[in-house]
């Protein structure tokens, strides 16, 4: 059975970077759509960006396109969320979830199948 587990997370100021990564342990991302969303307090988990199986396929939120960027090592059976020029807006506990297939642009949560523990983002100067 796959399990996620997202890492990277911390504090850093406006304008600063984070790389957010997350493992899969159980079996592969292969066949799987990967998705990161984020939630904060008070708001509903929103998508903020997904990659296909093989990373041929990448998509981005409006709020962090050119900001972010989403990539994968098949070797170390991990994606990551390369996060620059952060924002307070941003600051959110960002989850890793996965659902099958090959299409990126499903954004609802309900979506996705199985979720990390999610980890913290806070951006404050």
């Amino acid at each position: 059975q796959l399990q996620l587990a997202e890492s990277g997370g911390g504090v850093v100021q406006p304008g600063g970077s984070l790389n957010l990564s997350c493992v899969a342990s159980g079996r592969s991302f292969r066949g799987y759509v990967v998705g990161w969303f984020r939630q904060a307090p008070t708001k509903e988990r929103e998508w903020v960006s997904g990659i296909s199986s093989g990373g041929s396929y990448t998509n981005y939120a409006a709020s962090v396109t050119g900001r972010f960027f989403i990539s994968g090592d098949v070797a170390k059976n991990t994606i990551y969320l390369q996060m620059n020029n952060l924002k307070p807006e941003d600051t959110a506990i960002y989850y890793c979830a996965v659902r099958v297939g090959y299409n990126v642009n499903f954004f609802d949560p309900n979506d996705y199948d199985t979720w990390g523990q999610g980890t913290q983002v806070t951006v404050s100067s």
